[in-house]
């Protein structure tokens, strides 16, 4: 056998050997592909699933399990559903971290649950990034390659570890949701249904700071207040409509998702300072950061 076919062979036997753990979830519309977590509970793309998902149907190998939707995450697009019936399957490891130019297999499921596959090469790496929907996603991962009906499906390394989850990102790029940040999500999506977020209950609108006030700011720009929720922890602190947010414990914040991501998960609880701008004059004022209300 030459290298050719060898490397060919190999693939397969990846393939094969990652069919337990990919299952095909039939939402009602498009179906979407989903990784087998542990024998009770799938990880799928949030994204795919119907917005009045409730109880779906996982087919792997020709054999069908209900299952029920348990939590859903737009932050991280990672949605967890409880399976009916437990099925067979170990994931694998965490692969070890990827480099530009790595390749990859995607792997998905098809019509009877049986795996489909493709190569993709790593086309880009990042940092931890915020989504715009502000969930904390633990690096960028960019594949070259198209997704379809495969699209939340496992995403290994040729070593046969687990980078992720395969899913279409901002502009429609296909990027992979790490295995850390899955395993950082699914938990808390079985046992709360989300991911509670911190939450100040502000509207705020970009503007820019009058020149007679660039002194006393020490900014040019900052974050209009124009909308309050009652009873949430900017009203309760004493913040009014009108007021131009500044710095949030000395941070300058010229944009509201700049804003969301200084305020992660683990901020609940804890006290803040907004340094504003009021009636020409600077004021700092203490908030005390809550979990957003569930929708």
């Amino acid at each position: 056998m030459d290298m050719i076919e060898q490397f060919s062979s190999d693939l397969a036997d990846r393939i094969a050997a990652a069919a337990p753990i990919v299952v095909r979830i039939q939402t009602g519309k498009r179906p979407t592909s989903g990784i087998l977590w542990r024998p009770d509970v799938v990880v799928a793309s949030e994204q795919m699933l119907p917005p009045d998902a409730s109880t779906l149907q996982v087919v792997r190998g020709g054999q069908t399990v209900g299952a029920t939707l348990a939590g859903r995450d737009a932050g991280t697009n990672v949605a967890v559903l409880k399976l009916d019936t437990a099925l067979e399957g170990v994931l694998p490891p965490a692969a070890k971290p990827v480099r530009v130019g790595d390749l990859a297999l995607l792997v998905g499921a098809d019509a009877a649950g049986g795996p489909t596959a493709s190569l993709a090469m790593v086309h880009a790496l990042g940092d931890a990034w915020h989504s715009m929907a502000g969930g904390r996603i633990d690096a960028l991962i960019q594949l070259q390659a198209r997704l379809g009906i495969d699209e939340g499906g496992p995403v290994l390394s040729l070593a046969g570890g687990l980078i992720g989850m395969s899913t279409s990102g901002p502009r429609r790029r296909t990027i992979v949701i790490p295995t850390a940040t899955l395993a950082r999500v699914v938990e808390p999506l079985l046992t709360e249904g989300r991911i509670a977020r911190a939450w100040l209950g502000v509207g705020l609108q970009p503007v820019l700071i009058p020149d007679s006030f660039h002194q006393a700011a020490g900014r040019e720009s900052g974050l209009m207040v124009v909308g309050l929720a009652g009873g949430g922890p900017a009203a309760t602190a004493g913040i009014l409509p009108g007021d131009i947010v500044l710095d949030i414990d000395g941070e300058a914040v010229s944009r509201p998702r700049a804003l969301s991501i200084l305020l992660g998960p683990d901020r609940i609880g804890q006290v803040t300072v907004l340094r504003v701008l009021r009636a020409g004059a600077v004021q700092a004022i203490n908030v005390t950061i809550a979990a957003r209300p569930a929708a």
